[in-house]
């Protein structure tokens, strides 16, 4: 992991890969928002065929200003392990072509305790990136956690870079998460949505 401080300009292309439409705006919807002048492409790797989500998901990315893009991974409660080399033609089929300054994904031990999605979504990034399938200048993934349970996910404070958002930003992303997604005040995603943002750095190619 590169710990120098890295800064958002300069990204003019950068790709968000996840594993389910919601979790762009959950982990990374702060540094969208903040970033208007970035092409963001969002890439969700489960519930296309998921008429209500997909659609969701559709509004979503137009707050974004993004371009976006899903598949429909297996994404049943059982979290039956998927093949590494389905997870990664999956992300392949679904960006689009080029060299990007940014991508950023899960962590490799996923945000919360326990979504195998996320951390075979991460795995699949970094594993493309090793084999000169992903070009890109940098690699984020998601900085959170949530002691093994304990408590509601939370950014990690020492993470490579820590932002916490202004209430503006959070509002709109919490109206994200509410509003267009429909995820009520009670519910997860809601009392999770983040008021600060973190990132650990991996090198790109």
């Amino acid at each position: 992991m590169d710990k120098k401080p890295k800064q958002q300009e300069g990204f003019y292309d950068a790709v968000v890969v996840v594993a389910h439409p919601d979790d762009e705006t959950l982990w990374a919807g702060g540094i969208m928002l903040m970033h208007p002048e970035t092409r963001w492409t969002i890439v969700a790797l489960c519930r296309k065929s998921d008429p209500d989500r997909s659609q969701r998901f559709e509004q979503a990315i137009k707050y974004f200003n993004a371009k976006g893009a899903m598949g429909d991974l297996d994404d049943s409660a059982e979290q039956r392990p998927l093949p590494e080399r389905k997870v990664q033609e999956a992300i392949l089929t679904l960006l689009p072509l080029g060299k990007f300054d940014l991508v950023i994904t899960h962590s490799l031990w996923g945000e919360y305790t326990r979504h195998l999605r996320h951390e075979e979504t991460a795995k699949a990034v970094l594993a493309l990136r090793e084999k000169g399938a992903l070009s890109a200048r940098e690699i984020w993934m998601f900085a959170y956690e949530d002691g093994g349970g304990k408590y509601l996910p939370r950014a990690v404070k020492t993470a490579d870079q820590f932002t916490k958002l202004s209430d503006g930003i959070w509002q709109t992303k919490y109206e994200i998460i509410t509003k267009v997604y429909g995820f009520a005040s009670e519910s997860f995603e809601a009392k999770t949505t983040p008021r600060e943002e973190a990132f650990w750095y991996f090198k790109g190619r």
